[in-house]
């Protein structure tokens, strides 16, 4: 095939648009993950407190734990808007160069290592306040939204190396 004809899109016309449907559905379920209501805390039965990932993160950066704040802004939400981007340049391009799909396809691989990271850290944080004995922890549309976006992303991401592979094989 001539140069203009490689990327996934070229080889593979119709599963890139449905990959391409996929990944806005993931898109827009990784938005409302972030900005969704994703627990309530109640402490004592009196004080209640519902938050988002986004308003947790913006809690954390107002009461100076930066470092916290850094970490999982950069895992929960810089690196998978990274990772949405590079599927979409994958699957949405007709013109990439070989060494430009490989290229995309290492950083994909860099990515990949920390994509359940950001589910990690929202677990970690429901099972420290569920071991708490005077809070309970009512769980929301949002962490469901959020976990749904973490696993429809891995499903897109292994079946773009998939088809990559077979690309290779040529």
């Amino acid at each position: 095939m001539t140069d203009s004809n490689y990327g996934i899109a070229g080889y593979f016309p119709i599963e890139s648009k449905v990959l391409l449907g996929l990944l806005v559905i993931t898109a827009i379920t990784f938005a409302v993950g972030l900005s969704a209501p994703i627990l309530t805390l109640e402490k004592f039965f009196i004080i209640e407190n519902t938050f988002s990932i986004f308003s947790g993160l913006l809690q954390l950066l107002e009461e100076g734990r930066i470092f916290l704040f850094v970490i999982i802004s950069l895992f929960s939400v810089v690196l998978p808007i990274i990772k949405l981007g590079v599927l979409f340049r994958l699957l949405g391009s007709r013109t990439s160069s070989s060494e430009t799909l490989h290229r995309y396809l290492r950083l994909m691989h860099q990515y990949g290592k920390w994509s359940m990271l950001d589910v990690f850290v929202v677990a970690l944080l429901v099972v420290a306040v569920k071991l708490g004995a005077v809070a309970s922890v009512e769980t929301h549309y949002g962490l469901y939204a959020f976990g749904a976006a973490v696993l429809l992303t891995m499903v897109i991401t292994a079946r773009v190396i998939y088809l990559a592979g077979k690309i290779e094989q040529e």
